[in-house]
């Protein structure tokens, strides 16, 4: 029998957990399908007498992580603990220094340090798995990596948070505010007791920056990523949506033209036609356009205990069965410094709702701002009347530069009969 692959744990979380309940109930298949046995030898958590739900009295334990991805029996360390700073950082530079293959669930670690931390692993020859770093049970870096590694990759994007996709599914069937559903998705454990990287996009930014790297083959540029959450998103928004045929998702959406890189996450309006706009609650979605396979998309589970496990153990049984694959799917040296399309350069289709006092000549003053930027509108909705009182009123506009765009607003915003800050969505033609 081959010599089994030594893993140690570090993180004991619901991921570490569940990821020891997979490789200790499926030990048997492993051994099959990797042609020698997964075995657990260390691990390593802040509190040792904490019941986990899983038996821990076979392995070494130890206190401090990075002792332990230093000194521990193993072949594969496994990093769960998160952060894109400290202990995670510290243990996973010092298992590769010691030659050890690193497997982790930690998407700010490798959106901040992919690219430094693959040219380690290459230089170690060791292996770099990050597959449960971005959309949980879902194979995408996997399947651009290789699946798809005979295409052009041009744009890939998708729901990349359950917690907002959750927030604005709950939102558009129930009219509630943002607030009052945020409450019930920290009561029922989709969103933490402090939501702030969910629901003002960072999370999703940190999954778009590694999913850029793998589909374009460029360093790993999270600050390059432009990055809006879904607070400011109003119930009156999605009833508009609705009745204009959309529905409002957050999307991370990375492309490649004429060889600048867009990054952005943000809300977007997406018809209800598009296969993007049927994914709902907490469930993710990633979209790959290449030029021979032209566009194909994964849907599941983004987090979790068992989706997140089921991605560390794929990364575990490709290191158990010999693959060496590139960590970013060409070589590190290989990796290119692709220059950032910035955001006033994008350019696309907008939804604009303002609050106006109901009286005479609004809309002349709203059109000549429009003339004067040179944005074109293409509809205008308004619903009810209320002379001298504040009423929505939603405009469409053709394709035009973000930049006109913003500069169209900023000017409406000073306008005495506009009572609040414009709210703008940007119009996708996803699936059209």
């Amino acid at each position: 029998m081959s010599e089994p692959l030594k893993i140690a744990v570090a993180g004991l979380g619901t991921v570490g957990a569940g990821l020891i309940d997979l490789l200790q109930k499926h030990a048997d298949v492993l051994q099959s399908r990797c042609g020698r046995p997964l075995q657990v030898t260390a691990v390593s958590a802040r509190d040792k007498a904490k019941d986990r739900g899983v038996n821990l009295s076979a392995y070494q334990w130890f206190d401090d992580a990075v002792e332990l991805a230093a000194k521990a029996d193993a072949d594969v360390v496994v990093e769960l603990i998160g952060g894109s700073e400290g202990v995670a950082k510290d243990m996973t530079e010092a298992a590769i220094a010691a030659g050890r293959n690193v497997v982790t669930a930690n998407k700010a670690l490798i959106a901040h340090h992919g690219t430094e931390l693959a040219h380690a692993a290459e230089g170690a020859g060791v292996n770099l798995g990050y597959e449960a770093a971005v959309a949980g049970g879902i194979p995408i870096i996997k399947a651009l990596r290789e699946g798809l590694a005979g295409n052009g990759v041009s744009r890939v994007y998708g729901i990349l948070n359950g917690t907002c996709n959750y927030i604005l599914t709950q939102m558009r069937e129930s009219g509630r505010e943002f607030d009052d559903v945020l409450a019930e998705a920290q009561e029922l454990g989709y969103a933490e007791a402090d939501p702030s990287f969910d629901v003002d996009g960072v999370d999703a930014a940190h999954k778009l920056a590694i999913l850029a790297s793998v589909a374009f083959g460029c360093e790993v540029n999270f600050e390059a990523v432009h990055v809006e959450g879904i607070r400011h998103i109003s119930p009156l928004d999605i009833q508009f949506a609705e009745e204009l045929g959309y529905k409002i998702k957050l999307l991370g959406v990375a492309a490649l033209t004429n060889g600048h890189v867009e990054q952005r996450v943000h809300p977007c309006m997406v018809r209800k036609s598009a296969p993007i706009a049927t994914v709902e609650g907490v469930f993710n979605a990633v979209v790959a356009d290449g030029d021979f396979v032209d566009t194909v998309m994964q849907e599941g589970r983004g987090a979790g205990a068992g989706p997140t496990a089921s991605a560390v153990a794929a990364d575990i049984i490709d290191i158990a069965r010999g693959s060496r694959i590139p960590t970013f799917a060409v070589p590190a040296a290989d990796l290119k410094a692709l220059p950032t399309l910035p955001m006033e350069k994008h350019r696309g289709a907008y939804y604009v709702r303002l609050m106006v006092l109901d009286q005479p000549g609004v809309f002349a003053d709203v059109a000549a701002v429009l003339r004067d930027c040179a944005v074109s509108m293409e509809a205008v909705l308004q619903r009810g009347r209320a002379p001298g009182e504040p009423v929505p009123v939603v405009m469409t506009f053709h394709e035009t530069e973000e930049a006109s765009m913003t500069a169209a607003l900023e000017k409406i915003a000073e306008l005495d009969t506009v009572v609040e800050q414009p709210r703008m969505i940007r119009v996708e033609t996803f699936g059209e």
